[in-house]
């Protein structure tokens, strides 16, 4: 097929899909669940029922963490040879990263394939009663028929919101259960406490299925307990890692909190390699290294978009700076924490592997680009944006003073609104260079916070000679306008200067950036 006809039938796809994006917010509490059940219509007119039932699915939810836990998992089966299917939310750049077989985005025409003819035969059968499905669950079940046709042994399912009313819930029968970190997030739809929210979680646990989870607060630990002992569920609670049990290897996926999603993976990829794969893994408190295939597979996990590290592919830097990007989807008060920690770790050097090859396909590596050296000038920037259901008064405090107790301080913050539309599903050729009328009332407010927090800290110091906003932060009608600043300001350095640039708060900023920066 010709290239053009492919990229024509891919945009075609992605307006279809586009046309399933609900107006409605997320967080309208007018249908509890949403009509759940639904999904059950949908899996019958797509003729999935049966394989539902004998996919071998592991199930993962959480507020933190879930998706680096499937990535780990995905890896560690497919070092085992086993062929593996990976779906996983948001994508950061094409539609096509939230399916993965064998390690790899599926590709084009494979994904027009399923994708039309679970689209037609839905558009076919639905009705008034039973409506075409959401975005979300028209991806869901596109895993289902992806899985389901390409005959994976293993298919690693990754939660979208909450666990109880989420469409990867059809699973009836899943090998094994995870829940990551629970923290505060989404609460317009999953509750105020910690509680509402295990309880949500704990929607995914089923009759007599193993499930592990990581240490969580009292609050939500209950309710996970109480959910389990209700479905005779044995929950088992995993401690993190140690770098002797990975034999001097490096974690795939960079930052100290993946010890803990990596043990967990451990734990979902060993009990289904021995229920389904019919291999025993010696049980890792019998061990102190874990066994080869394990640390490959967690050596070579691969996930966009955390704790990533990309210098600009597009800048000459020979006579002038430096520009190095530092991308992490951190988006609650908790993983903003975790960000910054990171990223104050990665700035000072004290963490090659932030770097190693194996980090993401297309990161960067070698160590040139991670720390300064003695003689650089080097200058920490942010880039920042969250959703306006997130509370900025907790995400940028927590972000501001872990920095700065490890010693990082940013010299400038700057807000941007995201591109990737929340209506439409799109590629990078759609995204505007600059749109005079954007709402930027949200990005105010973001700078507002953020000044508040500069002012309150200098206040005790002697230096406040000018209330001169423009030096500590700046708002942008566009990224590529932002971008454009970034790249000039290194145009204006001297050779001597690199700026490392950390881009948090939302997953689609992180996507919009990779898609300027790369090539």
């Amino acid at each position: 097929m010709a290239a053009s006809v492919t990229g024509d039938l891919y945009e075609e796809a992605l307006a279809a899909l586009s046309s399933l994006i609900t107006k409605r917010s997320r967080a309208d509490k007018s249908n509890k669940g949403d009509r759940f059940e639904l999904v059950f219509d949908y899996l019958k007119i797509l003729d999935l029922e049966e394989d539902m039932l004998k996919m071998k699915v592991i199930h993962v939810a959480g507020t933190k963490g879930k998706g680096s836990t499937c990535a780990f998992t995905e890896s560690i089966l497919r070092s085992y040879g086993f062929r593996t299917g990976l779906f996983t939310s948001p994508h950061l750049i094409d539609v096509r990263e939230r399916f993965r077989l064998d390690g790899k985005d599926i590709s084009e025409e494979k994904f027009l394939c399923y994708f039309w003819w679970c689209y037609n035969r839905l558009k076919e059968r639905t009705n008034e009663e039973i409506p075409m499905p959401t975005y979300f669950r028209f991806l869901a079940l596109l895993a289902f028929k992806i899985f389901a046709a390409e005959e994976v042994d293993a298919a690693i399912l990754e939660v979208g919101l909450g666990g109880k009313f989420d469409a990867t819930n059809a699973v009836q029968k899943p090998v094994v259960c995870g829940i990551s970190s629970l923290g505060y997030d989404h609460m317009e739809i999953l509750g105020d406490t910690l509680g509402k929210i295990a309880g949500e979680k704990a929607g995914i646990f089923k009759l007599g299925v193993p499930a592990f989870t990581v240490p969580q607060p009292d609050e939500a630990m209950r309710v996970l307990e109480e959910k389990a002992s209700e479905l005779n569920v044995n929950l088992e609670v995993v401690q993190p890692l140690t770098a002797r049990q990975l034999s001097g290897q490096k974690l795939g996926l960079d930052g100290d909190h993946q010890y803990l999603n990596a043990r967990l993976a451990v734990s979902l990829a060993s009990t289904w390699l021995h229920q389904i794969g019919k291999l025993e893994v010696p049980s890792l408190t019998q061990m102190s290294i874990l066994p080869e295939n394990i640390i490959k597979g967690l050596a070579t996990a691969s996930l966009q978009g955390r704790a990533q590290v990309v210098p600009d592919q597009f800048i000459e830097t020979r006579t002038s700076g430096d520009l190095v990007f530092y991308l992490d989807g951190a988006h609650s008060p908790e993983s903003m924490e975790v960000c910054a920690k990171w990223f104050s770790l990665a700035v000072k050097g004290g963490n090659q592997s932030a770097l190693s090859e194996h980090l993401v396909n297309g990161g960067s590596s070698g160590s040139s680009h991670d720390k300064c050296s003695g003689e650089e000038n080097c200058q920490q920037i942010l880039l920042f944006n969250c959703m306006s259901v997130r509370d900025p008064n907790l995400l940028l405090p927590h972000l501001r003073n872990t920095c700065a107790n490890n010693g990082v301080r940013f010299k400038k913050a700057l807000f941007v609104p995201n591109m990737s539309v929340y209506h439409k599903v799109g590629t990078a050729a759609d995204l505007s260079e600059n749109d005079p009328h954007v709402d930027l009332s949200w990005q105010l407010t973001l700078q507002k916070v953020w000044e508040g927090l500069v002012h309150s800290e200098r206040e005790g110091e002697e230096d406040i000679e000018n209330n001169d906003k423009s030096r500590n932060s700046e708002v942008f009608t566009s990224l590529p306008m932002a971008i454009k600043w970034l790249r000039d300001s290194v145009h204006e350095s001297s050779s001597a200067t690199r700026f490392q640039v950390l881009v948090t708060g939302s997953l689609h900023l992180v996507g919009d950036v990779l898609r300027l920066i790369r090539k």
